[in-house]
């Protein structure tokens, strides 16, 4: 070889020194006290199974000792664990009702000043408001918490790299990634996206070439992250490590300074610091690669100038770009080269052995592209394989100037460094956790999903609670249940490069039809077939996403939910299931599921989709498939009447599918502590108009794929007729006796049947009013948190039944304080005023009313019309971000529009009240109990019912209508005032009032 001839002394002999990876990342946390209620312990512990993915990392990793995870709820409890166990990490969970967690944090940092101590927050308007008041000096880091945790992982890794970056580097000269932002709820999201990316790197690339054990060592390697949130932190620690920086993530907007006890992200940030920061780094580093990210889109220009690559933070595909640049520049992936004027691959080579047989091949152009630019020794780093970065980073361009050269040197390196270290591959064994006697189990090894975690969590407190399986006559479970893990999502999405037609503007039909082209892998047929052998019933497929009823941000009913028959064809359920699958991840997509991203302020691509199939509750009746009924319960009732209090609860009972609750239908509402007081069936006139008239079936016979958007299009919408002939209305039904004007409990021949439940609520045929008493009471003791719990229930001739509990999540308080008597306000002063109104707390920063023009003719034959006039302006106020107080007839959100204007969640997510009045010609019941209420607690929004004619309440809508409009419509009005309106709701007592603006 002739270019050895070439290459000067210094680089011709040269001697590579091992490196040993034993002695890195030797500093580690062993021991992590949780401070949280036992709710969010348990969604870490049993569903995130964060013990176990530690421990399998930590396996992986050759560590013997994983941590250990120990929950307390208040100081004493946090002492106690103290004064027995050497604590490494505290993680603080803001939520308890007695004590905050920021007061533990404190006092725990107090005693003990040396351990780091991390606060995880979900961001809800009061917390935010609170951290910046507070002293945060005590808390090495705040993030964000969504319920993933994988972010749990992230916090461990981020604190044991700082513990030992500055040996690592000095040992094996192991490299950094520094990220610099200031925003809390960013970085909560961005470091696990990096932390995985980078776990899943360093796993790919232990397989260079090394036996197994060597293989697990050498990831001790990986790349550290470490983070800034201002520009003097960011520039000392580039100072402290430059030679081993491998690149820089910053933001655009931070503060330049860091003010001692007071977070970055509460400064005022300087509009150009990650410009000057990059800048700064670029004068001392030609090579280092450097991002910048923003949510102002005319950074894009100035980055690209200057030559930085950037990301747009608004992206909803922003992690996938951040992969990709951190794959191209940064070292990670295969390396691939490149046409130095086209920039298109000519070249790809993913192990040392690859660039070793090529390298001699590579065209020269790319060739001198890749090695004056450094980027051998960059992916080398990537890598691990440090002897040989570090040995090529010095052979640069400046100091030999020719190709062959450099291709001789680089071939040598790769030889002698192989040479050195044995070969041996590591096998990667993939297990399906499938047990079908279980009646819960996953496949895969992501995460369960809001739904998933609630139904662990409930079959967790049917296990410790065996009083709740008491009576002899009533079996309490949950339904046969398989999870398909969110790691299927992740690869049913990428496989089937679905992202392109997702995240577009394409209608819902569209995505759906693409979703159903799609392929899922086949190694899920057999457990498919070994599950329908297991339940032997019709299929609920039901969507479970890492936020939906994640516990601060619900995304209930905004995903689908599909039932499928059972069928004796297996081959053909199988079709069904598969689709139905396909159309619950489609469903992620849906406008209405991206119009409720944008309302939460979450971003897409942090939803992650897990899948439960579980067997529908319920008998086969013909053609027909439903439960004798089914309903929620909530354990905080916002509309107490006679000798109910809010703290008992209130359930909603509807004969069928739970559909029909959620849909907004009419159910029977009742108080389990006074089951024998059911203000509907008081009255025979009530009873025979404000009582279930119609029922949701499965329809059995209907076969074939053809899914539509809409998840109900396989379910029957009947009349209670067809349960009587079905036979299924034992116990839970009366009948009407037209002639003697009287309805009798019980079914009989002949007259209307009426759905009363007497059987199961006043005559003991089942124990349920009991049953409903202790889930409610287990299940917000174990959340320490008001709850709502979905059940549905099998009743038997024989007075035997079976009560499945379906899902739970909690029904969100917020914590203002309101100490104001609202009963002391005069009415003149109020614009609305509500005895019955729903929600808790003050707002003053609202300044449009926008309500339903409504006068003794009005009719509800129009009322889809408004509700699409409605649509239309609420995009407006949420492209502006503002919020106004909404007013009409009847109920919001009810499917049925002649009960009120069918609106959908994202079409008023702008509402910061909404308000039901009744008309002079026009009764409705308050509702409560649909989907709806879930959203309306979470985002504190006020939700008041009033009725002037009747005297309930206050509502001086000529006031309104002397005001000019802002914009008119055929049904709906839109006004401003020059100054907010005060908005005050107090939710124990269930008043609520808006006050016209002060003049002052």
């Amino acid at each position: 070889m002739e270019e050895a001839t070439n290459i000067p002394q210094e680089w011709n002999k040269f001697y590579l020194k091992d490196v040993s990876f034993v002695n890195l990342m030797t500093r580690r946390i062993f021991n992590v006290l949780i401070v949280a209620n036992p709710y969010d312990a348990f969604m870490l512990e049993d569903d995130g199974r964060v013990d176990e993915k530690i421990f399998d990392e930590y396996m992986e990793l050759g560590m013997r000792y994983p941590p250990t995870f120990r929950q307390v709820s208040t100081t004493e409890e946090a002492n106690e664990v103290l004064q027995t166990t050497d604590i490494d990490l505290v993680i603080c969970m803001p939520g308890n009702a007695d004590n905050d967690a920021f007061t533990v944090a404190r006092e725990v940092k107090a005693a003990h000043p040396n351990i780091p101590c991390v606060v995880l927050t979900p961001f809800s308007h009061g917390i935010t408001k609170r951290i910046q008041d507070e002293d945060m000096s005590v808390f090495d880091y705040v993030f964000c918490w969504l319920g993933n945790t994988n972010l749990i992982m992230s916090i461990i890794k981020l604190i044991e790299d700082k513990m030992n970056i500055d040996h690592d580097i000095k040992e094996a000269g192991v490299q950094m990634i520094l990220l610099v932002e200031d925003n809390i709820r960013f970085y909560s999201s961005v470091l696990p996206n990096v932390y995985n990316y980078i776990l899943a790197q360093s796993k790919r690339f232990s397989t260079e070439a090394l036996n197994p054990h060597a293989a697990a060592q050498r990831k001790r390697g990986r790349p550290k992250v470490v983070l800034a949130t201002n520009y003097e932190e960011a520039m000392m620690l580039f100072e402290k490590y430059h030679e081993n920086t491998l690149g820089v993530i910053s933001d655009t907007r931070f503060p330049m300074k860091s003010v001692p006890g007071r977070l970055s992200h509460v400064e005022e940030g300087d509009p150009e610091a990650g410009l000057k920061l990059l800048r700064e780094i670029r004068r001392r580093d030609e090579y280092v690669p450097l991002i910048l990210d923003s949510s102002e889109i005319v950074n894009r220009e100035k980055a690209e100038a200057e030559g930085f690559h950037f990301i747009d933070k608004n992206s909803t595909k922003m992690n996938v770009d951040l992969h990709h640049l951190m794959e191209e520049h940064m070292g990670f992936g295969d390396f691939i080269f490149r046409n130095p004027e086209t920039k298109e691959e000519v070249f790809r080579v993913s192990s040392l052995k690859e660039l070793q047989d090529n390298i001699f091949k590579i065209p020269r152009d790319s060739m001198l592209y890749h090695v004056s630019r450094n980027h051998m020794s960059r992916w080398l780093c990537a890598r691990a394989i440090f002897p040989v970065s570090a040995f090529l980073k010095h052979v640069t361009w400046h100091k030999l100037q020719d190709v062959d050269a450099h291709r001789q040197i680089i071939f040598d390196a790769i030889v002698q460094y192989r040479k050195m270290k044995n070969i041996g591959v590591v096998a990667v064994f993939d297990r399906l956790k499938f047990d079908r006697y279980a009646h819960f189990a996953r496949i895969g090894e992501g995460s369960l999903g809001g739904k998933g975690r609630g139904l662990a969590f409930l079959d967790n407190i049917i296990k410790r609670h065996p009083e709740l399986n008491q009576y002899e006559t009533a079996k309490v479970s949950i339904p046969k249940t398989v999870v398909l893990c969110t790691d299927f999502f992740d690869e049913f999405m990428e496989k089937n490069n679905l992202y392109p037609v997702a995240l577009s503007d394409a209608s819902d039909e569209e995505i759906l039809q693409h979703f159903m082209r799609a392929q899922l892998p086949d190694s899920l047929i057999a457990d498919f077939f070994t599950f329908f052998d297991a339940v032997k019933s019709p299929i609920a497929v039901r969507s479970s996403s890492l936020l939906e009823d994640s516990h601060y941000q619900p995304f209930a009913g905004i995903y689908s939910t599909y039932m499928i028959p059972y069928l004796e064809d297996k081959y053909e359920m199988l079709r069904m299931l598969a689709c139905a699958i396909k159309g619950v991840y489609a469903s992620v997509y849906y406008k209405d599921s991206k119009a409720y991203m944008l309302a939460t302020q979450n971003v897409i691509d942090q939803e992650k989709m897990a899948v439960i199939l579980q067997e529908v509750v319920g008998k086969q009746y013909g053609n027909l498939y439903y439960p004798n009924f089914s309903g929620v319960l909530r354990s905080l009732n916002y509309y107490p009447i006679g000798e109910e209090t809010a703290e008992e609860g209130i359930a909603s009972l509807a004969l069928g599918l739970g559909k029909y609750i959620v849909d907004g239908g009419q159910t029977l509402r009742v108080s389990p502590y006074h089951p024998t007081q059911v203000l509907q069936t008081s009255e025979m006139e009530t009873a025979l108009s404000e009582t279930q008239t119609r029922f949701y079936a499965l329809d059995m016979a209907h076969v074939g794929d053809d899914f539509k958007v809409d998840d109900g299009f396989n379910i029957k919408n009947l009349r209670v007729k067809q349960a009587a002939v079905d036979g299924s209305l034992t116990y839970i039904a009366s009948t009407y006796d037209p002639t003697d004007q009287i309805i009798r409990d019980g079914i009989y021949d002949g007259g209307r049947k009426v759905i009363s439940f007497c059987g199961v609520l006043q005559h003991g045929v089942f124990p349920l009013p009991e049953l409903l008493q202790m889930a409610q009471k287990y299940g917000s003791e174990e959340m320490r948190r008001p709850v709502e719990i979905e059940f549905a229930c099998n009743l038997n001739d024989d007075r035997t039944g079976e009560f499945y509990l379906l899902q739970i999540r909690p029904i969100v308080d917020s914590k203002q304080v309101l100490d104001e008597d609202l009963q002391k306000i005069s009415d003149t002063e109020c614009l609305l005023r509500s005895h019955n109104s729903l929600g808790h707390g003050i707002s003053e920063d609202v300044f449009d009313v926008i309500y339903v023009k409504t006068d003794d003719d009005f009719t509800a034959v129009n009322n889809p019309y408004i509700a699409d006039e409605i649509e239309q302006m609420n995009r407006q106020f949420l492209k502006e971000d503002k919020n106004y107080v909404l007013i009409g007839p009847g109920r919001w959100g009810s499917s049925d529009y002649w009960l009120g204007i069918p609106v959908k969640w994202p079409h008023i997510s702008a509402a910061r009240v909404i308000v039901e009045v009744g008309l002079k010609n026009y009764h409705v019941d308050p509702s409560q109990g649909t989907h709806f209420f879930q959203n309306l607690t979470s985002f504190g929004v006020g939700y008041f019912t009033i009725n002037t004619f009747t005297g309930d309440g206050v509502f001086q809508k000529e006031m309104l209508d002397a005001m000019p409009a802002v914009e008119e419509t055929r049904f709906v009005r839109h006004v401003r005032f020059e100054r907010p309106m005060k908005i005050m709701m107090d939710g124990k007592k269930q008043q609520g009032v808006v006050l016209f603006p002060s003049n002052e």
